[in-house]
């Protein structure tokens, strides 16, 4: 992926460093672009100190591969919606968590993408823009580049990127839609449990019912913030933890 911009007319007197900064590229990808002479002006190499002229054309070139990282890659399939020389957009099935971790280092979704990465010849990192949940199914955009991890990440922090879920909960709400505002903390003694407390960090959600059956409801959230268990712990909040939830609330039989 290569990136281009035309300096104006009425350029200031920049070095290319400070002009790319203006054009969205970080400080962090700056260096990893002069660590790679990715750098171009007029389709030559520059150093960063250059001074960019009017109607210089600024190359910047992401495609250069990365030191592999310590994830491990596993053959298994992959549910791939959508790719381009961006984005990888995969479905994960439940059971499956996103990221490595100590009881899951060869079974996550993570070592499918890096055994996948290695068979297409991407040496990239493995950059998840968004997470999911292991027992949650849904769609896991990857960004294949620094650049676009950090472009989508500014989407979601102007709230251009919505991210929205459904789910089953117990019971049957009074309020049709709405919003829980509830600010989101770890809970004392655990790594793995939050909960709505004054201390916590800002959490916002809105719902709306889809449909209602028996003493149940499908709900559509939409997220304005993104805290661990965001969605858990504001349904558990209300009195309607999700079905099958046995972290929040408690286990089903017709969820395996």
């Amino acid at each position: 992926m290569f990136l281009s911009y035309t300096v104006s007319q009425n350029v200031e007197q920049l070095k290319i460093k400070d002009y790319l900064k203006k054009q969205g590229i970080s400080h962090r990808l700056l260096i990893s672009l002069k660590k790679n002479n990715a750098i171009f002006v007029n389709r030559s190499p520059v150093y960063s100190n250059y001074i960019v002229k009017a109607n210089d054309l600024i190359t910047i070139d992401l495609n250069s591969n990365e030191e592999p990282c310590n994830i491990v890659p596993i053959h298994m399939p992959l549910s791939i919606i959508y790719e381009d020389d961006s984005l990888l957009i995969v479905n994960k099935p439940a059971n499956l968590p996103v990221h490595p971790s100590l009881h899951y280092y060869q079974n996550s979704l993570a070592n499918g993408i890096k055994y996948y990465f290695n068979q297409i010849g991407l040496m990239k990192k493995i950059r998840p823009v968004n997470r999911l949940d292991k027992d949650t199914s849904g769609l896991v955009v990857f960004a294949k580049n620094e650049y676009i991890q950090e472009s989508i990440i500014r989407q979601m922090e102007t709230f251009s990127f919505k991210k929205e879920y459904i789910a089953i909960i117990e019971g049957i709400l009074e309020k049709k839609s709405g919003t829980i505002n509830a600010p989101i903390a770890r809970k004392e003694e655990s790594i793995i449990e939050r909960c709505v407390s004054s201390c916590g960090k800002p959490a916002i959600t809105h719902y709306n019912v889809l449909n209602e059956f028996d003493n149940y409801s499908l709900i559509k959230f939409i997220l304005e913030t993104g805290r661990t268990h965001q969605i858990r712990v504001h349904c558990n909040h209300i009195g309607h933890p999700i079905l099958g939830d046995t972290l929040y609330g408690k286990a089903c039989k017709a969820i395996r």
